[in-house]
């Protein structure tokens, strides 16, 4: 990420230089060259304090920077160890209680899917990428530690699951099938205006096995008050309160016992 803001970096310093040779080329005299260069010194300013805003705020303020940075501040504990009220991290592997989900574009069996499409737009001065699908959906799991068990009450809860599935489609790659379907069944049109429509879709799942860490307020509560089958007996179950959320990730930061400074 860092690698890639540092190349547009480059690029915008290279198109603002060429601007400036461009100024000087056709300037009518002298007494113009100075504003010239002043004028897009200042260009050359604001572009970098805005790309330096940007990778700022990718870095500690998004979604995902939060989350991981919630996760990788506490140190984990077993969940034999968690008392009721008790805030705690925890981390284990996902184990399916309902039948699987199937992603929709990878098809993967999994316990939980997030999947985003973004299309690439003009605004009249730059293409940027636009959200216009962001999706989740889960079923029920619980994440098991040793002999013990968890179930993670997924209301308000942020979650940041690696999109590791990437796909594109547009102009002459056309579009795979399950990719239009997908479109289709979220109002979505592959065509726009003059010619289909160029858009990128990003998916991740949590399947089974899968490391995951957790953190939450936990209760212990025995399965069946909770929907749960009976064998798994007495459940930790990790919710929200008023200030605490549900923070979940299978980031590979993440999973970690100790915490990361």
């Amino acid at each position: 990420m860092i690698w890639h803001n540092y190349i547009m970096l480059l690029k915008i310093r290279n198109c603002l230089q060429y601007n400036i040779i461009k100024q000087l080329l056709y300037c009518g005299s002298n007494n113009h060259i100075l504003p010239a260069i002043m004028n897009n010194g200042v260009l050359t300013i604001i572009a970098l304090l805005f790309l330096i805003t940007f990778i700022i705020s990718q870095l500690f303020f998004s979604k995902k920077a939060i989350i991981k940075r919630r996760l990788m501040k506490v140190s984990a504990k077993r969940m034999s160890e968690i008392k009721d009220g008790e805030t705690a991290k925890i981390v284990g592997k996902v184990e399916l209680i309902d039948q699987p989900l199937i992603a929709p574009l990878s098809k993967r069996k999994c316990s939980y899917y997030h999947v985003q499409v973004e299309e690439e737009i003009f605004d009249g001065k730059n293409f940027r990428w636009k959200t216009i699908i962001d999706s989740e959906m889960s079923n029920t799991f619980v994440i098991r530690d040793g002999n013990n068990c968890a179930y993670i009450s997924l209301k308000n809860i942020k979650s940041h699951i690696i999109l590791d599935k990437k796909y594109t489609s547009g102009g002459k790659k056309g579009i795979h099938p399950a990719l239009e379907a997908y479109l289709n069944e979220h109002n979505h049109k592959k065509e726009g205006v003059f010619s289909d429509r160029t858009l990128r879709y990003r998916e991740g799942i949590l399947e089974p096995g899968e490391q995951v860490a957790v953190l939450g307020k936990g209760e212990w509560k025995n399965a069946e008050d909770i929907g749960l089958p009976a064998k798994y007996g007495r459940v930790l179950v990790l919710a929200s309160d008023a200030k605490q959320k549900v923070y979940m990730s299978d980031d590979p930061d993440t999973v970690v016992r100790d915490v990361i400074l």
